[in-house]
């Protein structure tokens, strides 16, 4: 692995959103001006490739990316702020197995991706 490749990985490792390749990018080149914007495109690549990351479409019209994990979870996008909630709910898990087993098959893996804008509270005041 190369130190452009390393320092690609360590900017993804430390990163606790989910960035996409321009995101990637600028934080790479903070540490490394020498990264190129085709260097991160070819590495983030690899890293898919390898399993190492895994890719979403959060509705925004970009890739973003997040290291492999080994706990599941899914995630909520609030549509208004772009912020993407991380969540864990043993319940859905349970439905989503029993879902599959009702049509016959064994879930092998899964997503979900749940988009959702903030509930207005009650003393934001206003009449309808």
């Amino acid at each position: 692995m190369t130190d452009q490749r390393r320092t690609i990985a360590r900017v993804l490792s430390e990163s606790d959103d989910h960035p996409d390749v321009d995101q990637v990018y600028r934080r790479a080149t903070q540490l490394d001006s020498r990264i190129s914007i085709a260097t991160v495109y070819r590495t983030v690549r690899l890293f898919e490739e390898a399993n190492i990351l895994e890719k979403h479409d959060f509705g925004d019209g970009r890739a973003r990316y997040e290291e492999v994990q080994d706990d599941h979870h899914d995630h909520l996008i609030d549509i208004k702020s772009g912020k993407v909630i991380e969540f864990f709910n043993k319940e859905m898990e349970a439905m989503k197995e029993r879902i599959a087993k009702e049509l016959g098959y064994e879930l092998i893996d899964h997503r979900l991706e749940l988009f959702g804008k903030p509930i207005r509270s009650s003393d934001e005041g206003g009449a309808e």
